[in-house]
């Protein structure tokens, strides 16, 4: 043995001492949560995540991971970015919390900041933490001014897990908790690839939107106050209402004294390649609530409306009192949010980069009969699996097979089914995002797409384990774009 061999071996020793040290450590810390951990909406991912940084997360081995959900869709600018970091540092040095009706200089800059991108109409701004709790004020405000207190939402959608917006919401987290609120009712989500009504394939005209006022008229009893909606219905299957959808329901609104409130928490600032989605869409909201693209990854929400709403709701007494309301260190961190996307062009860059996303998509789709359907716009993709594209069939085992094998392979993704219904992977990656990481990404993807065809096609329940004896297999079907 040389020297150099001596000098060397303790060090391969040591390392690998380390990396069962380090496995040993996660692994306790799994049996710690298992024991602990209260499971809030199924099972946890494997990997323990240790730490992120811009369009990646690491687990405790080391091994990155490429982060296409943005969190839970909210480091809309990464990880940790620099901005988010500093604002986080300066606040702490000078003010994290306050009473509830005392101001700080962040909090009237971030609510002018915003009005400055709205129009008039939407110049009033309230604060708060999280998209349900926006949306719960959205819909206090709404009864309030109007009198009502009936409220519409869209089937799939989804607004949040508090009281109000829970009711509102239609595609998860319904059974089991007993009566909703009084005065919810719904209307078909305009899911042109499945027809609510199985009035038309592919082609929409409103017929959906038309029928379910018909079921709210005959449903109410005359104590409408508004209709809550999200231009992309994303946790529902990342649907898209085709165009003329919101002008049309505005006005449907409007001719029954509703207002509109407009869900922009996965929309909004960006994300979709337009500074809201409204804009593109053709109608503005009475109401508007903007969340999880606000807050760079932290707790930040807000309700916003116009001053007729305002002055109404104060007259009468409006009262939406929560323990971090205006805090002065979210709102400079929702100040720097708003800055870097203005600074790094983050909007266009979201078109951009969405379309580059979307030529990959397309190229998958042309060589895997599994997509049925590929919808979003910008950076928030849905990707619909079917096991036959002529039914349209879901097949969410498969689906989710695909999602496993991607994360063992360093891409998270998010799936979203619903049983008998639908099984779409959403895709939204940070607005940072480059083309080698969206390579990377299409290039996860279509190696799990190949090893989980090849060992069974559609409809096989455990492909997880039989996914990484097919790896080798997979190469040959893989191209950089």
């Amino acid at each position: 043995m040389t020297a150099a061999d001596r000098h060397t071996k303790p060090t391969v020793e040591s390392s690998k001492s380390d990396a069962v040290h380090t496995e040993s450590k996660a692994a306790a810390l799994r049996a710690l949560a298992e024991e602990h951990l209260i499971r809030y909406g199924g099972e946890f991912v494997p990997p323990l995540i240790e730490r992120a940084s811009g369009s990646y997360v690491y687990d405790s081995t080391g091994r990155e991971i490429l982060d296409f959900t943005s969190g839970q869709m909210c480091s809309t600018l990464g990880h940790n970015h620099p901005a988010v970091v500093t604002a986080i540092e300066q606040s702490c040095r000078q003010a994290v919390h306050l009473f509830t009706w005392m101001l700080s200089p962040p909090v009237i800059e971030l609510c002018r900041a915003l009005a400055e991108m709205l129009p008039p109409t939407l110049q009033k701004v309230l604060l708060l933490s999280t998209g349900g709790e926006s949306n719960e004020a959205a819909l206090r405000m709404a009864k309030l001014h109007t009198g009502g207190f009936e409220i519409v939402g869209l089937t799939s959608s989804y607004h949040g897990m508090t009281g109000g917006a829970v009711s509102s919401t239609y595609s998860i987290g319904r059974t089991g908790y007993g009566p909703a609120m009084p005065g919810t009712m719904a209307i078909p989500a305009p899911n042109c690839y499945r027809c609510p009504i199985r009035h038309c394939i592919d082609r929409c005209d409103l017929a959906c939107l038309e029928a379910g006022f018909e079921l709210v008229d005959n449903q109410s009893v005359g104590s409408l106050a508004a209709v809550i909606a999200e231009p992309i219905i994303s946790a529902g299957g990342v649907i898209v209402p085709p165009g003329g959808y919101f002008p049309r329901l505005k006005e449907l609104c409007e001719a029954r004294g509703m207002l509109l409130i407009l869900d922009e928490a996965q929309t909004g600032l960006g994300r979709i390649g337009v500074p809201f989605a409204f804009e593109q869409d053709g109608a503005v909201p009475d109401i508007l609530t903007l969340s999880k693209t606000l807050g760079g990854g932290l707790p930040l929400a807000a309700t916003v409306t116009g001053a007729e709403i305002e002055e109404s709701c104060h007259r009468k007494g409006f009262l939406h009192i929560t323990s971090h309301e205006s805090d002065p260190l979210p709102a400079a961190v929702g100040l720097a949010v708003l800055e870097v996307i203005a600074r790094e062009r983050l909007v266009e860059r979201a078109s951009q980069m969405g379309d580059y996303l979307k030529r990959g998509l397309d190229e998958l789709m042309q060589r895997y009969e599994c997509i049925g359907d590929i919808r979003g716009r910008g950076l928030l993709w849905g990707v619909e699996i079917v096991k036959d594209r002529a039914t349209r069939e879901p097949d969410a085992a498969f689906g989710a097979a695909v999602t496993r094998r991607c994360l063992e392979l360093g891409l998270s993704m998010n799936i979203v089914t619903f049983p008998g219904l639908a099984s779409v992977w959403r895709i939204a990656p940070p607005l940072i995002v480059n083309t080698d990481e969206i390579d990377k990404a299409l290039t996860i993807l279509d190696q799990a797409l190949n090893e989980t065809v090849a060992i069974g096609g559609h409809g096989v329940g455990s492909l997880v384990d039989e996914c990484s004896a097919a790896s080798a297999s997979s190469s040959s079907g893989r191209r950089r774009r």
